[in-house]
């Protein structure tokens, strides 16, 4: 049986789910494509939906005949239909795919994580022995390494916190042209990702009816709640897929809880100016030149 795995940084645990396969003697195929190739064969295929959706698809197509993929579990926010159940809903939008099946994207709870991955085991091997070899063998590739949160400050720059999805954030393909623009403008950005999953949890305890909401909304009320919470940070960007309401809608009721300058920005692939990105780093600079100026006594006249 040949089995496809979606590998990407968004997704902490797909070092683990490929060892498991190859424990398991069944080695996974990587797509064929480069990001930006694949990007465009699920654009080209899903034209009306989010460039997420679009290169997680894009991928998909282009293993080369494999029997089943295996596609990390997104981190969903509120009526986030594709964050609850890509791989059931791509399916039904695209035919001739293989067997998907939806797998953790994070260690959370390792006896949960484990009892998936025996089941995802005997059934592709049918060895219970080997399916607990295999187990044994990569249960330290599920533990998250322990991380800090950044530095959040630059010599000459103004930091500026950025919120998003993982599987859009941690995307180069997806995201780099912003990264480029921020840095052009002066702006230091700390990502919401970058922020340790631990904490940005315990920070969201203090979300208002925070029950009401799916894991995902949690994890980027978190990252925005800390780093908004910071002096070295001078503003919050809020970037969504294009296409993607939830996630718009999700970011505008965190945004509304918090009390730093923001700005909502819509993200699609392949853009490279976001004409309202300047307006606000020229606001964040001109706040930041008259706070040094009243430090130091100056009028700022």
């Amino acid at each position: 049986m040949k089995v496809g795995l979606l590998t990407s940084s968004a997704a902490p645990l797909a070092p683990y789910w490929a060892a498991y396969l190859k424990e398991l003697g069944v080695p996974p195929q990587a797509p064929a494509l480069a990001d930006a190739e694949a990007l465009a064969l699920g654009a080209q295929s899903l034209p009306g939906e989010s460039p997420v959706v679009q290169l997680a698809l894009g991928r998909i197509l282009a293993l080369d005949r494999v029997d089943a993929v295996l596609v990390p579990q997104w981190p969903a926010v509120a009526a986030d239909a594709w964050g609850e159940a890509l791989t059931e809903l791509l399916p039904r939008r695209i035919s001739g795919l293989p067997l998907l099946i939806s797998v953790p994207e994070r260690a959370d709870d390792l006896t949960a994580l484990e009892a998936q991955a025996t089941q995802l085991g005997l059934r592709l091997t049918q060895n219970p022995g080997g399916v607990r070899l295999a187990l044994e063998r990569v249960r330290p590739l599920a533990q998250s390494p322990r991380s800090d949160l950044p530095a959040l400050s630059r010599a000459s720059q103004l930091t500026v916190g950025v919120i998003g999805p993982r599987p859009l954030l941690q995307e180069d393909v997806l995201v780099s042209a912003l990264r480029s623009t921020l840095e052009e403008l002066g702006l230091y950005p700390v990502f919401g990702y970058q922020v340790p999953y631990a904490d940005a949890l315990r920070r969201a305890e203090r979300m208002e009816e925070g029950h009401k909401y799916p894991a995902g909304e949690h994890e980027l009320f978190g990252a925005a709640s800390l780093l908004g919470g910071k002096g070295a940070v001078a503003g919050l960007i809020f970037v969504s897929p294009a296409r993607d309401g939830s996630t718009q809608a999700a970011l505008r009721r965190i945004a509304e809880r918090l009390h730093k300058p923001a700005l909502h920005l819509s993200l699609e692939a392949g853009q490279t100016e976001w004409p309202e990105l300047d307006t606000f780093a020229e606001r964040l600079h001109t706040g930041g030149r008259s706070r040094a100026a009243s430090d130091t006594g100056e009028s700022g006249a």
